[in-house]
């Protein structure tokens, strides 16, 4: 077994260890039982399939990482401008670490059964130390050397021997990066908050890192200007505070033999950041062991109702006593639940991006008075395509074995409980986004597009029950294991579906648009349409 491989290695430096005062065959028992419980957890790249699995899950996903690391070979071939290729590439590596770090490896860096088990032993902090950091790092290389092999053994048949050490060196000081960046912002958040904060916190930084990938894309891209086929790069200060151009930097420096001033500076940052970043954190762990105490913590305070927007919102769109309570209730699921969170959130702040991208990529060519006289603004249609995704996933809960409340809830008409939940769903995730895209955009074309505007909401309404008409399946919200919402199948075939219906609800609205004053009847026809049918699909 490749764990324990990985072990029979480590014997031959026990001698080190020794001197550094660590009693060796305690930390290889201890990292030995770790090894074991969790070659039994699923990792998160393989969590989609709800299916029993037997054997170490973790070793069976690292083929997945082998896949990922194809996608870096075509990179390494856009000609001679290696700052340009290598800082796409250690993007697109630092992505892939730092999610399997938070995701995978949050509860090995903070693992709190050692505090209860081990501290009752005679076991000196610097053992537990020890094994917890060589516990991570262990997976870490693991995954790191599934995601780099096949491209390294391209990169040094095509490339030479002087590129591949280049990449390799740079990928171990990636590793050294991620591992303390990591490990420093959890240190720096149970500083200052307690246990249930850092949950929130890991959650939405796991939401953030799927978005980012999108965004970071365009922002390394548009580091470089496009001269010919070349792409030419301009030095600004603040591409100091980018990390894959750190990683891009020594190639461009040892390679095209490039001794300016910024490339220095760079290629320095590359090597010292993550050195430096092993070294506070080697610091502060005595810290972040203590600071660990507060995930054994549940906190204790009450927060006293305040009426809010939200009360105004439930009182003027619930009709009900009954709808009212299950609005509540979903509104609490939608915000607190953080399964549900961290595979419904992404497809919101895709739905918030990939708009402004649009209109983003159209100010390469164009300028901004130009845009705001086109009719672009129909890209805010992207929008409404997550939500299918939403409506689809609302049948889902990590708490799924609480359905039993249903069933013995004296509902009188079964259909509020869904009528709540979307009305839940469109207050809470989907009018924000709209409002916020809404004043860019209005800010862009002016005021002018307001009826516009307000028929891409009146046809989000429309698609919700149509998204609704599609995916039900006759079972209350949130009663469905979270495990089994797998985007195969079926419910692929169902989403592509839905993609083609917005894509036809922009194309009519943009033949519309082309008759003057035909967006009003439009409007209106809309409108109606969406009050007949909303109680009549829900029933």
């Amino acid at each position: 077994m490749s764990d324990f491989r990985m072990l029979k290695v480590l014997d031959t430096f026990q001698a080190v260890f020794r001197k550094l005062d660590i009693d060796y065959n305690l930390m290889r028992k201890i990292l030995e039982i770790k090894l074991t419980m969790d070659g039994r957890r699923i990792p998160t790249i393989l969590s989609q399939n709800s299916k029993k699995k037997e054997g170490n899950q973790f070793l069976k996903s690292l083929w997945i990482y082998a896949l990922y690391g194809l996608t870096l070979i075509p990179f390494a071939f856009f000609g001679d401008n290696y700052l340009f290729q290598m800082s796409i590439i250690t993007g697109i590596a630092m992505f892939i670490l730092m999610t399997s770090m938070i995701s995978d490896f949050s509860s090995v860096l903070l693992d709190v059964r050692d505090k209860i088990i081990l501290n009752t032993k005679p076991v000196n902090s610097r053992t537990i130390n020890a094994a917890k950091f060589l516990h991570v790092s262990i997976y870490l290389i693991l995954i790191t050397g599934s995601f780099i092999s096949i491209p390294a053994i391209v990169f040094l048949f095509s490339k030479g021997f002087i590129y591949f050490l280049l990449f390799l060196s740079g990928i171990i000081l990636i590793d050294l990066l991620v591992l303390a960046f990591t490990a420093l912002i959890y240190m720096f958040v149970l500083r200052f908050f307690d246990g249930e904060k850092l949950k929130d916190m890991i959650n939405y930084v796991q939401i953030v890192l799927a978005i980012a990938v999108v965004v970071g894309y365009q922002i390394i891209i548009r580091l470089f200007d496009v001269a010919g086929f070349e792409y030419v790069y301009n030095f600004s200060w603040w591409h100091v505070l980018i990390p894959p151009i750190w990683f891009g930097a020594p190639f461009e420096l040892v390679l095209n033999q490039n001794y300016a001033f910024e490339i220095v500076v760079l290629s320095s940052l590359a090597v010292v950041a993550p050195i430096l970043s092993i070294f506070i954190y080697y610091l502060l762990m005595p810290s972040f062991e203590r600071n660990l105490q507060k995930l054994m913590e549940q906190s204790s305070t009450k927060k006293k109702h305040r009426r809010t927007l939200q009360d105004l919102f439930e009182r003027l769109i619930c009709f009900s006593s009954e709808e009212r309570a299950f609005y509540r209730f979903s509104s609490i699921m939608l915000s607190r639940e953080r399964e549900f969170k961290l595979k419904v959130y992404p497809s919101l702040g895709m739905a918030f991006v990939f708009p402004l991208i649009f209109l983003f990529n159209n100010l390469s060519y164009q300028t901004l008075d130009e845009l705001g006289q086109g009719k672009l603004f129909l890209s805010i249609y992207f929008s409404n395509i997550i939500i299918g995704t939403v409506v689809y996933m609302l049948q889902f809960s990590a708490k799924y074995k609480g359905a039993w409340i249903f069933k013995t809830t004296p509902i009188q008409k079964h259909y509020i409980v869904y009528s709540a939940t979307i009305k839940a769903f469109l207050v809470k995730l989907y009018f924000p986004i709209i409002f916020i895209l809404s004043i860019i955009y209005i800010w862009i074309y002016s005021f002018r597009i307001l009826p516009d505007l307000a028929v891409i909401v009146v046809s989000a309404l429309l698609l919700v029950l149509i998204a609704y008409k599609i995916y039900n399946n006759e079972k209350f919200p949130f009663t469905e294991p979270i495990d089994s919402a797998q985007q195969g199948g079926g419910a692929t075939g169902k989403i592509i579906l839905f993609m083609i219906i917005v894509g036809i609800f922009a194309f009519v609205h943009g033949i519309i648009s082309l008759i003057p004053y035909a967006i009003y009847g439009y409007l209106v026809a809309l409108i109606g349409l969406t009050i007949i049918l909303w109680k009549r699909i829900l029933k």
